[in-house]
């Protein structure tokens, strides 16, 4: 680290607002109210043209709650100290970092070795929300989470339809039809949220995770027709061929998510069917699983439409960006008043940094990275 850099992270920190440019992102870090709430801490609020219209929020509304409209993504590299991000830095980004910047965003660097890269290139400092861990939960992770559990649900009841490819079938069923079976793996926040809109819609549920005490309390909060299991491949095998819809809701803090539906099991899968890979910012659950974007949310894997977009609440940006926002402030309102007074407010920051001064330091990534 740098004597410079050193002394720019330990001062007020000028917040920049970058406007996403990873596809179809329409999120934006930073809303109105909350540059309000910097701006009313002293802090100077600089936001990228355009930043917010993704979700909603004209340049307008930036300037009346005091921050400063600028008129590219290189006027706010050039002038902040603090980036703010919703994703991952893009190629197109990659040359623009300096010693003297923290990144706040979501990284997942574990899946991204060409992020952590340019990330130790550049010799800033970047921490990621999805990092943040209080008393082993990870309140920067858990609204996304919530957003795209309860996504996937409404993805794969959408490709259930004919018209889209699916077996016809309605999640819920009707009187004297069987409901559709839904298999969510994992029993976090995503796959709480996955389970319980299901229900909601009257299919029947079935939850794995290797925790069964806490599966158990994902399938009661579920009704009468959820259940239950401890997840291993075997079970998972065995319940496929009778499973129209599988979630893949699995988490390892820091690491590329592990594989649990094989390509066995899509095999075994009834024709039609539908899965969505919640993990897949993390690398993916699905064996041999490709990207899917926003405007191509499928891909035909053998006879089973596989959904694995990463940005998955940018589908609904308004909402998303409005959760998001909510717990990010307080971090961002600490980190504007330099490290050391933000680690006094919130000591958990130390350990959701991912890089400094050209290395990564995060323990779980930097094991994941290594010969990357």
């Amino acid at each position: 680290m740098s004597r410079e850099a050193s002394s720019v992270w330990e001062s007020a920190q000028v917040v920049g607002v970058l406007k996403e440019v990873k596809e179809h992102e329409r999120r934006v870090s930073l809303t109105p109210k909350g540059a309000a709430s910097l701006v009313a801490d002293g802090r100077t609020v600089i936001v990228e043209t355009g930043a917010g219209l993704g979700s909603g929020f004209k340049d307008d509304e930036y300037a009346a709650a005091g921050a400063r409209i600028v008129p590219s993504a290189d006027s706010v590299f050039d002038e902040a100290t603090l980036l703010l991000h919703v994703k991952e830095p893009q190629p197109s980004e990659f040359d623009k970092f300096r010693a003297h910047h923290t990144l706040f965003t979501y990284l997942h660097l574990a899946a991204a070795p060409e992020v952590a890269h340019a990330l130790c290139a550049s010799e800033c400092r970047a921490i990621a929300y999805e990092s943040v861990e209080v008393d082993r939960t990870f309140p920067l992770l858990a609204p996304m989470s919530m957003v795209a559990g309860r996504l996937a649900t409404q993805i794969a009841a959408s490709y259930l339809e004919a018209r889209n490819g699916g077996r016809g079938m309605l999640m819920g069923g009707l009187p004297g039809v069987e409901p559709t079976t839904v298999l969510v793996i994992g029993a976090g926040v995503s796959g709480r949220h996955a389970a319980e809109v299901a229900a909601g819609m009257g299919a029947e549920v079935i939850v794995a995770d290797l925790n069964l005490e806490r599966a158990e309390s994902v399938a009661r909060d579920c009704g009468p027709l959820a259940r239950a299991i401890v997840s291993s491949a075997r079970a998972i095998e065995e319940l496929a061929p009778v499973t129209e819809v599988m979630v893949g809701a699995v988490l390892a803090p820091g690491h590329k998510a592990p594989i649990v539906i094989t390509k066995k099991i899509l095999d075994l899968m009834p024709e039609g069917s539908v899965v969505v890979d919640i993990a897949i910012d993390q690398g993916g659950c699905v064996e041999g699983v490709q990207l899917t974007s926003h405007a191509d949310p499928v891909r035909l894997m053998g006879h089973v439409r596989v959904s694995a977009t990463p940005n998955m609440p940018a589908a609904v940006p308004r909402s998303s960006t409005a959760a998001l926002t909510a717990a990010t402030l307080p971090y961002v309102r600490a980190l504007a008043n330099g490290w050391s007074g933000a680690l006094r407010v919130h000591p958990e920051l130390a350990g959701a940094v991912n890089v400094e001064s050209g290395r990564v330091v995060h323990p779980a990534v930097a094991a994941d990275l290594a010969g990357a």
